[in-house]
């Protein structure tokens, strides 16, 4: 986690940007330029268009990191966005990790992996081996710890082994995670609080200069309350905090998520960032793709300054 807080003292900025495109957040001239190019670059018309929004997403992609590189430490894909496109998907999910790490930002893959034996071990290769090498360009990804230790470990072994980060699951922001995190154990402790405990222990082993373990843990801006409770509870894990802006967190309900001297957590917002485009007046589905993905560059980059300047007036 110590390369993460780097990044973030860096920059002065304890906030993340969530690269989740969809249909819906790329401009349609840029859906429409690469919709026409895929269609003479395939050789099959049917894959032409899979290929056309994957070459969008890139573009779209590249032109948030461009435009906040210097704002943000870091930045979160998710990988469904691109798994749901197929191989060209997942293509463009690699290569957009790969272009973040060259222009010098943390990648934390949001993958939400569990599962036990093998298979968690197959899925913490996204970390790299001696064979395949850095085939996914992550710096950390996130996993869901719902399947106990067997679903934690490969992970945790596999990040010590690449100098890489974990975040599992613990209080999460959408609002029906209460019909299973808050329920009350036999202890009267609540499920997460358990779960919370859980991650506490198994990234003991792995305290970096900062105090602060490789295995982190997801904890929702929506949940201010519960978040502050767990931030004294968890004194040595780094929180990954979505929920920030169009989820409704604030700065004020992230506060208690950060440590005494503002540290300890980071902030996403995905849709309040890539998609600030859409209330800027100067856009129209008329202008080129270029001038689109001008627009989407200009108002992200405002909307991350945004953000950081509301975190740095909030901490200490």
């Amino acid at each position: 986690m110590d390369k993460l807080i780097d990044a973030i003292e860096q920059a002065q900025n304890p906030s993340i940007v969530g690269l989740d495109p969809t249909e819906a957040l790329v401009p349609a001239p840029v859906l429409a330029a690469y919709t026409e190019e895929a269609t003479n670059a395939v050789d099959d018309e049917s894959q032409a268009p899979a290929a056309a929004l994957a070459m969008a997403y890139f573009q779209f992609n590249c032109a948030i990191i461009d435009a906040v590189a210097d704002i943000v430490p870091a930045v979160k894909p998710q990988i469904a966005m691109y798994e749901a496109i197929g191989p060209a998907g997942v293509d463009a999910y690699t290569m957009t990790c790969e272009y973040a790490q060259q222009q010098g930002l943390y990648v934390l893959g949001d993958i939400k992996r569990g599962d036990i034996g093998s298979t968690a071990a197959a899925y913490a290769k996204h970390f790299g081996d001696d064979c395949l090498g850095d085939a996914w360009h992550e710096n950390g990804i996130t996993v869901n710890p719902y399947l106990g230790s067997d679903g934690i470990t490969p992970f945790v072994e596999a990040a010590a082994a690449s100098d890489g980060d974990v975040f599992a699951l613990v209080r999460t922001s959408n609002p029906s995670s209460a019909q299973i995190q808050e329920l009350e154990l036999a202890d009267g402790a609540k499920l997460y609080e358990h779960v919370a405990d859980l991650v506490s222990q198994w990234g003991a082993d792995h305290i970096g200069r900062h105090g602060y373990s490789l295995l982190g843990a997801v904890v929702g801006a929506t949940h201010p309350q519960q978040g502050s409770e767990l931030r004294a509870r968890m004194p040595h894990t780094f929180f990954l905090v979505p929920g920030y802006g169009a989820q409704g967190g604030t700065a004020a309900t992230v506060r208690g998520m950060f440590d005494a001297d503002g540290m300890g957590a980071i902030v996403n917002s995905s849709r309040g960032i890539i998609g600030a485009w859409r209330d800027d007046p100067s856009y129209s589905d008329d202008v080129n793709a270029s001038t689109a993905l001008d627009i989407v560059a200009r108002c992200a980059r405002q909307a991350a300054m945004d953000m950081r300047d509301d975190l740095r007036a909030m901490l200490p």
